[in-house]
């Protein structure tokens, strides 16, 4: 289960969506997501999958790295199908004591469960095509305006980077512990709820000292090097739109369009 949890994770390439600016991609990212919530029938979410597809097809990212990201959610999506189905009302399509399926309670799930995935698959494309250092320097600069009302952008996109270079990390150290464990004999599967709640205790204790510990000598590292802050620094790599950042906005504003377009011609679920 620890290995389906792929956030933070970056695959180098060249792909186009690899060499895009970063505040690029995450101006692209912003207006995917206003799409989806954009769509409001079947039509206009498939114009919003396809596109997220032919995104993956071009970065060059296999597929089953997409479903990897979405297999530690399924059952969010279940639930919030199920919810969809039970308590939106509509025609009634199948009904079994309190149990009422509508037909506007199916479409509201595959409608809900296609936008989940479309907005998990995007949100990880983006990890994926870009280092975490470069997506907080990016991040950075699109927020550099609110210096000037001393928000501490700097500090918050450094731990931004610190959190995303260190979730595998952790993950990583999870799964040797809970191996370190099982070999110990524990048993994290069998027993009722709180059962399993406890076993975990042999898990998040010895985690939670490694992560204070790699925390403070992460600290004493900075430290050592002088660390201050980001007054005065400079970058190595200084960020500049190019043509491939423009033909995405392009690319990005023809699918917000098309979704705006499909919205108006189809009949909306809501």
């Amino acid at each position: 289960m620890l290995k389906d949890i792929t956030i933070g994770q970056y695959f180098p390439g060249t792909s186009p969506i690899h060499r895009m600016d970063p505040r690029g991609k995450i101006i692209f990212m912003a207006i995917y997501i206003v799409e989806l919530f954009l769509a409001g029938n079947l039509q206009a979410m498939a114009v919003s999958a396809l596109f997220i597809l032919c995104c993956y097809k071009i970065s060059g990212i296999p597929i089953k790295m997409m479903l990897k990201s979405i297999k530690p959610v399924i059952m969010l999506i279940v639930f919030t199908g199920v919810l969809n189905m039970l308590f939106v009302d509509g025609n009634v399509l199948f009904q079994f004591g309190f149990i009422r399926i509508t037909d506007q309670g199916v479409f509201y799930a595959i409608v809900m469960a296609v936008r989940i995935i479309c907005l998990i698959a995007g949100t990880t494309l983006l990890t994926y095509t870009t280092s975490p250092i470069v997506l907080t320097d990016g991040l950075e600069r699109l927020m550099e305006p609110l210096n000037k009302l001393h928000v501490p952008v700097h500090e918050i996109s450094m731990m931004m980077t610190i959190a995303l270079r260190f979730i595998p990390t952790l993950i990583e150290e999870t799964d040797k512990i809970m191996s370190a464990q099982k070999a110990r004999g524990a048993d994290f599967e069998s027993g009722g709820l709180m059962d399993k709640a406890r076993s975990l205790v042999p898990i998040m204790v010895p985690l939670f000292v490694s992560s204070f510990r790699r925390a403070d000598e992460l600290a004493l590292a900075m430290e050592c090097r002088c660390y201050h802050g980001g007054a005065g620094r400079t970058r190595m790599r200084q960020l500049k739109y190019q043509g491939v950042d423009y033909a995405g906005f392009a690319v990005s504003l023809l699918v917000l369009a098309a979704v705006v377009a499909v919205n108006a011609y189809f009949p909306s679920i809501y």
